[in-house]
């Protein structure tokens, strides 16, 4: 689980601009410090994603190499040529990292479109929508709150029961690299359409 986040990180941290988690009724800025931690609390209720312990020694593109259930990630990040953005050691991201899976839930053909060189600039889009600055801790995903991201637009996040979203997907896992915090989701963001 540690290596999906770290591989959702690698590929969302590449292009994170300035952004902040803002409440939606109140428009105010949060900011949270870089060791935040999901779901780590010990009143955590049964729902909320796991946390792992951070890799003191591994970033997010470190850990997305090498989970097997983020390859197309991992691939995304590549092909957008992101990587050196989401390998820097240094940061304070929150990046969603969609699983295979969750790319498999597209139309037939969209990663393989995505992937070809004359479509780079929509890939970066897409990848840059699932990081931001700064780390969120579970206590500011209340609901509809929002967060900018990367590509300059914002996700909206959900919670009920214990369970957290971040727009259509579902946070399944958390977990802390060096730079920044990975979330694990079984959805990929979109950014909105203009």
């Amino acid at each position: 689980m540690k290596r999906h986040l770290l591989i959702v990180a690698l590929l969302t941290v590449a292009a994170c601009d300035e952004g902040a988690m803002q409440n939606k009724t109140t428009g105010s800025g949060r900011s949270t410090a870089a060791k935040a931690t999901v779901g780590a609390s010990a009143d955590k209720k049964p729902d909320a994603p796991a946390t792992a312990k951070p890799d003191s020694q591994k970033t997010a593109l470190d850990v997305a190499i090498g989970s097997p259930d983020h390859t197309t990630l991992v691939a995304a990040v590549k092909a957008a040529d992101l990587v050196e953005v989401v390998g820097s050691p240094g940061g304070v991201y929150t990046i969603f990292a969609p699983t295979n899976a969750a790319f498999d839930k597209l139309p037939a053909g969209t990663v393989d479109n995505l992937m070809k060189p004359e479509n780079k600039a929509d890939l970066r889009k897409i990848v840059q929508h699932h990081a931001g600055v700064p780390i969120v801790q579970q206590k500011d995903m209340k609901e509809g709150a929002t967060m900018s991201m990367s590509d300059g637009t914002k996700v909206t996040f959900h919670e009920k029961d214990g369970k957290y979203m971040v727009d259509n997907a579902n946070i399944v896992a958390a977990i802390q690299a060096t730079n920044g915090m990975v979330y694990v989701v079984d959805a990929v963001l979109l950014p909105p359409a203009k």
